[in-house]
């Protein structure tokens, strides 16, 4: 996804010579076509190997067995996950005043606070439409991190409340590749997700067509079920093949990937590996191996959070569909609500994710990885750069 309409290069000015609002950012996004409508679900347990026919046949010791990846219309899902530059783009156009009464940034994203992940700066003074900009040139193509749902879904809404320009479909590499350019509303309360409600309800679907954040069905197909019938009962291990888990990155001094010949190829930490994919920007100096927001020391702080996400795309290893980056670099929320372990009594809406994170190891790569995790967990926004997520389309915006 690219944007125009918005610099992240401006210094910071006194508002006082300012009083216009720029217009909202246009941004590209490229999806591709998720077909085989009615495909047949397979069964899984969450978080053991093994794909199965149903949960009839999945071990019997093993509790939670569902189904998954079943959809029964077609649609589109982003190829790439949602960068930093795109995000900036929402930001300045939702919050030309860098107000930040939504709670869509948070201070783990600023380059002062973790310098290591920080990859956006809030300015306190700015011309209006220019209080975000992206950390540094690096992070502007590496995907959005700390990244709650109701940020997502915030993101989907601008783009469906948004006004589409264009719209050209063509085919690349094999797949169906669908460019919109959209410039965004500022509204993103309501839409596709109306979040004046969704602090203490679900938050669910209110259109039939528009931009969203993917179901964990759309997302699980896309991922993984071959329309050419490879894998176990047609779906694949890894988002990056059959079975068997695919090749570590390698990253360089900006986070890009120097081994894209070695297919196939995820941004992932592999179990017991000496080596994590990593980088921290030049410019935050001796900060990346010492400052955190946590107070850690520095053999415990690089010990915890040894790897860093990669550009996006930038591994060429694709799904059955085309999507890249379904495997490791940042996990990817599901507008799915998920029961919560807590009960019926737990007062919080949560959420699937899928796909894994750079930090982690192969197995958080698997189909039956379904983790869940509160939509607006305040905690995890302050410790988990890898959380993300990935624009879909349903119907046609």
């Amino acid at each position: 996804m690219s944007v125009t309409g918005c610099s992240d290069q401006h210094r910071q000015q006194s508002t006082s010579a300012f009083t216009a609002v720029p217009s909202p950012a246009v941004v590209t996004v490229e999806t591709v076509t998720v077909a085989d409508q009615g495909n047949h679900p397979v069964a899984i347990v969450p978080f053991h190997p093994g794909i199965y026919k149903s949960c009839s046949q999945a071990p019997s010791r093993r509790s939670g067995c569902r189904l998954v990846g079943a959809v029964s219309y077609a649609y589109e899902i982003g190829e790439l996950e949602t960068t930093v530059r795109q995000y900036v783009a929402f930001l300045n156009t939702v919050d030309p005043l860098g107000k930040n009464r939504r709670d869509l940034y948070t201070p783990a994203m600023s380059p002062a606070t973790w310098p290591k992940y920080g990859s956006i700066r809030r300015l306190s003074r700015a011309s209006p439409g220019r209080y975000y900009e992206v950390a540094y040139p690096e992070w502007a193509d590496k995907p959005i991190g700390f990244a709650n749902f109701l940020r997502a879904a915030s993101f989907a809404n601008a783009l469906t409340n948004g006004e589409v320009l264009s719209r050209t479909t063509s085919t690349e590499h094999g797949y169906q590749v669908t460019t919109y350019r959209v410039r965004l509303s500022r509204n993103a309360e309501d839409g596709m997700y109306d979040l004046a409600v969704a602090h203490g309800a679900k938050g669910e679907r209110t259109r039939s067509a528009g931009f969203v954040v993917p179901s964990q069905d759309e997302w699980i197909k896309a991922a993984y079920f071959d329309p050419h019938g490879e894998g176990t009962f047609s779906y694949w291990e890894y988002p990056t093949s059959p079975s068997g888990e695919p090749h570590p990155s390698q990253l360089d001094a900006n986070g890009d990937v120097v081994n894209a010949g070695t297919q196939p190829l995820s941004t992932y930490t592999p179990r017991g590996s000496a080596a994590a994919p990593t980088w921290c920007p030049s410019q935050a100096g001796s900060g990346c191996e010492t400052v955190n927001p946590f107070g850690l020391s520095s053999s415990d702080y690089q010990s915890q959070y040894r790897a860093n996400v990669s550009t996006v795309g930038q591994t060429r290893t694709r799904s059955p569909w085309g999507t890249l980056d379904q495997g490791g670099n940042v996990v990817e929320w599901t507008d799915t609500v998920a029961p919560s372990p807590g009960g019926t009594q737990d007062g919080r809406v949560w959420r699937y994710a899928h796909g894994g994170v750079a930090n982690a190891s192969g197995y958080q790569l698997w189909i039956s990885a379904i983790g869940r995790t509160p939509q607006a967990n305040a905690v995890a926004a302050r410790i988990n750069p890898w959380e993300g997520f990935r624009i879909g389309v349903v119907g046609t915006p």
